[in-house]
């Protein structure tokens, strides 16, 4: 019984060496060297029609495109892709988690897929820089390499949907109601800062995505990512500000802090965060309390009132050493409205509650149900009590 491991391994290495790296080399060159490998490699030892057709398949993607999990990058269906070293690769398919049957080669045959993708977002990653967000393709991926990652380099992919969700899929989906999001709507246009919270993976970014297609077509919009992954629809006057890394080159990191300050001098009507985790929270409740009205982030949090907790401890983070009473001033001014998102027991994902921050009071931030999910639908709860903004829009 012949090692079809150990083989493809073998013509791997073979093929590479015959590759002419001087020059560009189109895919239909990279086939014939395959194919003739293979067959001198059937001369010696019988191949099956199946087994030359995967042979031939396992070299292309390993040569010219991501290995082993090129498969799952071209199935739709697929949502997410965790490889957890060589042998360990799980998959996400319509909320279900299960374990893949294939794995890769070895160390180096994944340090090379992993070196391709960061590449191609122009991100270094190695063992000085072990940690690293990058995309690929519509995807957002995170590499985890050693020494941090022990069982082995550690690839996150989450693919988001190729063309934008906009709300009347989530109202399909059953996400939303329509009551809520014509209210969402009208808050948009008229210019409420807004805060998107939830757990991981439960629809933020395509909230946020679906959401910014209210934003009237005459704003310049400015869009501050981690990672660029936001798709923003219909605004002609956009601009999009990625991160960086620090890198061995000697580049400096440009932060999202670094960004959010530079936006401020880009005249914004609107800015857009991906995602605060840190001190950066505080650089964007100061962008939303200065004239930014209509601005719109996202953040990680259990509920609406536990995304108000996070909002104070991330700007601590900031290292300002500011009074607690006067953090909580901050954010009761600069959010008006939580849209809190989270994923049922059946891995749906749905609108759980719409908040209103109606100020500050007694040291607490005060806050206002409108919206909450009652374990069926999303149900109203309460009243807009903020309506200056509606009332100068004229849509209240």
């Amino acid at each position: 019984m012949k090692d079809l491991r150990a083989l493809r391994q073998e013509l791997h290495d073979l093929i590479l060496k015959e590759i002419d790296l001087s020059r560009e080399v189109s895919d239909e060159e990279v086939e014939e060297l395959i194919s003739s490998a293979i067959l001198a490699a059937g001369k010696r030892s019988y191949l099956s029609l199946e087994e030359k057709k995967s042979l031939m398949e396992d070299l292309f993607d390993s040569i010219r495109k991501k290995g082993v999990i090129q498969a799952l990058l071209d199935d739709p269906s697929v949502t997410e892709i965790m490889v957890n070293g060589t042998d360990s690769i799980f998959v996400e398919k319509a909320g279900r988690l299960f374990r893949w049957d294939k794995s890769f080669e070895s160390k180096e045959t994944l340090g090379d897929v992993i070196q391709q993708i960061a590449a191609s977002s122009n991100r270094v990653v190695n063992e000085a820089s072990p940690i690293v967000d990058a995309r690929l393709n519509g995807c957002r991926v995170n590499i985890v390499m050693n020494p941090v990652a022990l069982n082995g380099p550690v690839i996150t992919i989450r693919r988001f949907p190729e063309k934008p969700v906009r709300m009347d899929d989530l109202i399909r989906f059953g996400s939303i109601n329509t009551e809520a999001v014509d209210f969402l709507k009208k808050l948009v246009v008229s210019g409420y800062n807004i805060f998107i919270s939830g757990g991981t993976g439960s629809g933020k970014t395509t909230f946020l995505n679906a959401l910014s297609a209210f934003i009237p077509e005459d704003t310049r919009v400015i869009t501050i990512e981690d990672s660029a992954e936001l798709q923003i629809q219909g605004i002609p006057n956009l601009v999009s500000l990625e991160t960086r890394n620090a890198n061995v080159e000697g580049c400096i990191p440009i932060t999202m802090r670094d960004l959010i300050k530079s936006s401020l001098r880009m005249r914004p009507d609107r800015i857009i965060v991906g995602e605060v985790r840190d001190g950066a929270a505080f650089d964007f409740l100061q962008a939303a309390n200065t004239g930014h009205d209509g601005s719109l982030s996202t953040g990680h949090a259990n509920s609406a009132r536990d995304m108000l907790s996070r909002l104070e401890t991330m700007v601590l983070m900031a290292g300002m050493e500011l009074p607690l009473a006067a953090i909580r001033r901050q954010i009761a001014s600069a959010v008006d409205i939580i849209v809190h998102l989270g994923r049922l027991k059946d891995k749906s994902r749905k609108v759980l509650e719409i908040t209103e921050i109606t100020g500050y009071e007694n040291g607490e931030i005060i806050s206002s149900p409108l919206y909450s999910f009652d374990g069926n639908s999303l149900k109203r709860t309460g009243n807009l009590k903020y309506t200056d903004k509606l009332e100068r829009s004229g849509l209240d």
